[in-house]
């Protein structure tokens, strides 16, 4: 059919424009984070004092010594670098979160779109709050690392394996306090009704406590629970901002006036 050979184009130009325009996020998103590991790169040396004095503070209170291993000849160029680009993605959280939604936002109508910037100035601070928990919690995490070793003994740990569980141990509690914003937003753009969020409280219980015993190398059941109960928290918090819109939407329908019959 003559219209379907001319459909055929136009939605391949449409997801060519589309794939454009993420590519385009994305790697503006990727400069961002670059201009935040060259500030990384400079204040490295500070946020490395922080990051191993959990390690030192933990040492001390054993009454023993502990120091970061550069095994390789590369190790400290390579920690830097990986340091820097850790920093690099916390500094530009800002930036590269709003490059999502940006992606988004065209599709949307006015009103819309200060919703998307109202679900930026929501994630950033969740972002880093979820971070800032994790900050928290690292010295009954790298306890673990002393548990076994004797009083008064020596410890030289891996600077790679410390410093990478560090940073991942941060950004995953970033990333999963950034949930509920995503929640949020599949309801907002009409793709998951609230409904569908609340029935599945139960999933969401059980892979809340599941990355806390995960993420918390502490064996004691009470640091479990201190870590899910805010991931818990933020989800019915999400459901329940899901659910006024659901109302919201329904009262919009209801009021708005019926189409004229032919």
């Amino acid at each position: 059919m003559p219209g379907a050979r001319r459909a055929n184009p136009e939605r391949r130009m449409a997801l060519r424009e589309h794939l454009r325009e993420a590519r385009r996020r994305l790697v503006l998103a990727c400069l961002g984070i670059l201009v935040g590991a060259v500030v990384g790169w400079i204040v490295y040396d500070t946020v490395f004092a922080l990051l191993q004095r959990p390690m030192e503070e933990v040492a001390a209170e054993r009454d023993g010594l502990a120091a970061l291993n550069f095994a390789g000849v590369a190790t400290a160029i390579d920690m830097k670098v990986k340091i820097s680009f850790f920093l690099g993605i916390l500094i530009a959280s800002p930036w590269w979160l709003y490059q999502f939604w940006a992606f988004i936002t065209p599709g949307l109508t006015r009103v819309e779109k200060r919703y998307a910037f109202a679900f930026l100035g929501s994630a950033v601070p969740l972002f880093l709050g979820g971070a800032a928990v994790a900050w928290f919690m690292l010295p009954r995490a790298v306890s673990i690392l002393f548990e076994f070793v004797p009083d008064g003994s020596a410890s030289l740990i891996d600077a790679q394996t410390y410093l990478s569980f560090v940073m991942r141990f941060l950004l995953a509690f970033g990333f999963a306090f950034l949930v509920p914003v995503v929640m949020v937003a599949l309801t907002f753009l009409g793709i998951v009704q609230a409904r569908t969020w609340l029935n599945g409280w139960r999933w969401a219980i059980l892979l809340s406590f599941t990355f806390a015993a995960v993420m918390t190398p502490t064996p004691d059941v009470i640091t479990m629970i201190w870590v899910a109960l805010p991931v818990c928290a933020l989800y019915f918090v999400a459901v329940g901002i899901c659910a006024l819109r659901g109302r919201q939407v329904a009262r919009r329908a209801s009021t708005d006036p019926a189409p004229a019959s032919p």
